[in-house]
């Protein structure tokens, strides 16, 4: 997966998009194949897929942690299950955040074990029965939509309102994953988060194909103490321009920003240029907490970086409070019927 997009791709489409358009058709008619004929295990209990249309940056974790806080609430024991993008295990892991570091087992994995149990394993299906054998009777995947050979009992594909899918090209002209076609044809709704309306025109098109429409917001948990303070914002992400407006939007003044691709795992002197810059110029330095996962203590003055950065917390807050909880009750029932139909078979 690409983890720095190049910027064209989320611009209205030019000579270099259209220069590699057939690059992007051959690969359109492949992941599209893919996803047709992809022959689909499946587990006894019910399994909620969190994607997107595109490379990155959409919402998909906070997502995945809120879909899992309504399961609770329903009396469920919820798992995760992530590739570990960025992690070097190659073998299904559970994740501990006593002994796990991002470079083992990925930066989302760790956010997401903060809420419970977590899976690693580049073979979905492997981790998927590796997360009932630890007792979850219900898995959300982070990711792996267009590739995962599992059924699914319930797909949500969220969309940034901001971002939308870009120019609307395939990789490589774009960041689009797979044709929209089959993309939404296998989606079971999808999830709008921003009041943005560069995603209207994808939203319409799900809609008329029947697909369910969520609406959802991003708020950022914040105490009030950034408010007036000149800040230093420091992010490694996909979209780190959804971090900044984020800082913004907390009451700090933005006084510099530095951006790191998605995933990135700092130098020394990347941590030192932005403890020296900060310390230099009166800055309160802030980060996500994807960067701050990232960070491994003890590791020269990055321990420093971790006790000098702030961090930005957020959450995904659906429109209809009640909107989780109904995705879960129709992976459920759908998982349930799933079941029927193979015992007749």
């Amino acid at each position: 997966m690409v983890s720095d997009a190049p910027p064209f791709w989320w611009t209205k489409a030019d000579w270099r998009a259209y220069g590699l358009w057939p690059f992007s058709w051959i690969y359109g008619r492949i992941s599209g194949s893919r996803m047709d004929r992809a022959r689909r295990a499946s587990v006894p209990v019910p399994i909620i897929c969190v994607g997107n249309f595109t490379v990155g940056g959409a919402g998909k974790t906070p997502t995945a942690i809120a879909l899992a806080r309504a399961a609770r609430h329903r009396g469920l024991k919820p798992g995760f299950l992530s590739r570990g993008y960025g992690g070097s295990l190659d073998v299904t892991t559970v994740v501990d955040l006593a002994h796990h570091r991002a470079r083992d087992v990925g930066d989302e994995p760790l956010l997401l074990a903060r809420e419970g149990l977590v899976v690693v394993c580049r073979r979905r299906v492997e981790g998927a029965r590796r997360l009932i054998s630890e007792g979850a009777d219900i898995i959300i995947m982070d990711d792996g939509f267009q590739s995962a050979r599992l059924t699914f009992d319930f797909s949500l594909l969220v969309i940034d309102s901001r971002r939308g899918i870009g120019n609307g090209f395939l990789i490589p002209s774009g960041p689009v994953r797979a044709p929209l076609r089959q993309q939404i044809s296998h989606a079971s709704a999808l999830l709008k988060i921003g009041n943005d309306d560069h995603a209207d025109a994808l939203i319409r098109r799900a809609a008329r194909a029947g697909k369910q429409i969520y609406q959802a917001s991003v708020e950022h948990l914040d105490d009030g103490r950034l408010k007036g303070l000149p800040v230093l914002a420091w992010a490694g992400i996909a979209d780190p321009e959804k971090f900044f407006r984020t800082v913004r939007q907390t009451g700090a003044v933005l006084a510099e920003t530095r951006s790191f691709p998605d995933h990135h795992h700092f130098s020394e002197d990347e941590i030192a240029d932005l403890l020296d810059h900060a310390a230099a110029n009166g800055y309160q330095l802030v980060t996500t907490a994807k960067d701050m996962v990232r960070l491994e203590p003890g590791h020269g003055r990055a321990t420093e970086l971790m006790e000098k950065s702030r961090v930005i917390e957020i959450e995904v807050h659906f429109d209809d409070p009640a909107s989780p909880a109904k995705i879960i009750d129709a992976a459920v029932k759908a998982a349930r019927a799933r079941s029927l139909q193979q015992q007749k078979k």
